[in-house]
């Protein structure tokens, strides 16, 4: 059901000069995000706020590029990247030992889905696109592209003042410890000690199994839980560091997450198109693994954002409590399901409860709900799971699956 005339050598040398080590700073704490007021209706904002919707993911990418100019740099589209390194999936024996020969250097490895997702640092009297170029000129039968960062996409306000009893807060909420849901995470580190998490078993991967907790990620890993998913696997794929976020910590963080055989996996992330992410994806997806994603906040016009937009991932909008869909929500064939993402609290670095808004929290509804159908990867499981959501779904806007809504609102609160 679930809805591609000089020598190798040459090619290569031509850029190349001897490489360098790629030298890595302590992380940018950058600057939170407030919430503040937005109107809730499309047809009631202007193009102001649209504007304002959509530009705020590249104001975040300005921030981050200009606090750490030597880890990080944009690639031809404006998107950022990890500086002087190239990621490479079948790249074979001999295509490596040309790519040595002319200065690149294999940084690190991961693998997933028996995906060997290899890092290059690019020779340093080259940039990163041409190296990039000449890598592909030289190996065509190869895949190669820039070692993407990804960002999540939402944000919060301060923590509630009266945090334990804050009204509409996820704690409280979960299922019983006899009838745990297993749902994966892919975000930040969460904070495990929130009381929100008391019912909760959690499974934590990523930074050497150091404890990182970071706002955006424990807000979701909340709202989870809430909706059933309380046997949490967490993997964490910034860890604090200025590049996290990359291809190569979200593909190793999808592979831990398909060794626990956890069928469904939520990612409140986004970013462009990369090809080797979506190698991965879709190796993911063949194993029956339901990959949930927020389509992004770019606005109804921008263009679609990764991973929700590749073949067969759940993508998921943001509604507010009267069910409109959040004017910087984006829209397009990549929408399969809406749920409630404003007027509602997560969880925060505090212990206490905040208000939140962003198709970032929108998905969590979303996965828990497919991740109570069926606890292990499977294709038939994985069809039915869509199935029975989509005909419980509320349908909102034009008849059939549209491009705003979906298959309609799930989960209402």
């Amino acid at each position: 059901m679930r809805f591609a005339n000089f020598t190798a050598a040459a090619a290569l040398s031509a850029i190349c000069g001897s490489a360098h080590a790629q030298i890595r700073l302590p992380a940018l704490t950058l600057p939170a995000t407030p919430l503040s007021p937005v109107s809730q209706s499309l047809d009631a904002a202007g193009p102001r706020a649209l504007d304002a919707a959509s530009e705020w993911r590249h104001r975040q990418i300005g921030r981050l590029v200009r606090g750490n100019k030597r880890l990080i740099e944009t690639d031809p589209n404006g998107e950022p990247v990890v500086r002087s390194e190239i990621i490479a999936v079948g790249m074979s024996e001999e295509a490596l030992a040309r790519a040595r020969a002319g200065g690149f250097l294999v940084e690190r490895e991961t693998a997933a889905a028996d995906i060997r997702l290899i890092v290059l640092e690019v020779p340093e009297k080259s940039t990163t696109r041409n190296a990039l170029r000449a890598l592909r000129a030289a190996d065509p039968q190869g895949l190669y592209d820039y070692n993407h960062i990804y960002l999540g996409v939402g944000v919060t306000a301060g923590a509630s003042p009266d945090a334990a009893s804050a009204e509409g807060s996820t704690h409280g909420e979960t299922n019983s410890v006899g009838a745990r849901v297993r749902v994966g995470l892919l975000d930040t580190g969460i904070d495990p000690s929130h009381p929100a998490f008391r019912d909760s078993l959690i499974h934590s991967w990523g930074c050497k199994t150091r404890q990182i907790p970071a706002a955006h990620g424990t807000a979701v890993a909340s709202l989870l839980v809430a909706h059933g998913g309380n046997e949490l696997f967490a993997a964490d794929v910034y860890c604090g560091s200025p590049t996290g976020g990359s291809v190569d910590a979200i593909v190793a963080a999808l592979g831990w997450l398909s060794e626990q055989a956890v069928q469904v996996i939520n990612v409140s992330l986004v970013g462009p198109k990369n090809v080797l992410l979506e190698r991965v994806v879709s190796a993911l997806i063949a194993r029956g693994h339901l990959i949930v994603a927020a389509v992004g906040n770019d606005g109804p016009a921008a263009p679609p954002l990764y991973p929700a937009a590749y073949p067969d991932v759940v993508g998921v909008t943001a509604v507010d409590a009267n069910r409109r869909v959040l004017i910087e929500a984006e829209r397009g064939p990549q929408v399969m399901f809406a749920a409630q993402g404003a007027d509602l609290k997560a969880a925060t670095l505090e212990h206490g409860y905040a208000d939140v808004r962003g198709t970032s929290f929108a998905a969590p509804t979303v996965a828990a709900l497919l991740a109570s159908f069926s606890s292990a990867p499977d294709h038939h499981a994985a069809d039915a799971a869509i199935d029975a959501l989509a005909k419980s779904a509320i349908h909102l806007g034009s008849a059939g699956r549209n491009l705003t809504y979906g298959f309609g609102l799930v989960g209402e609160r």
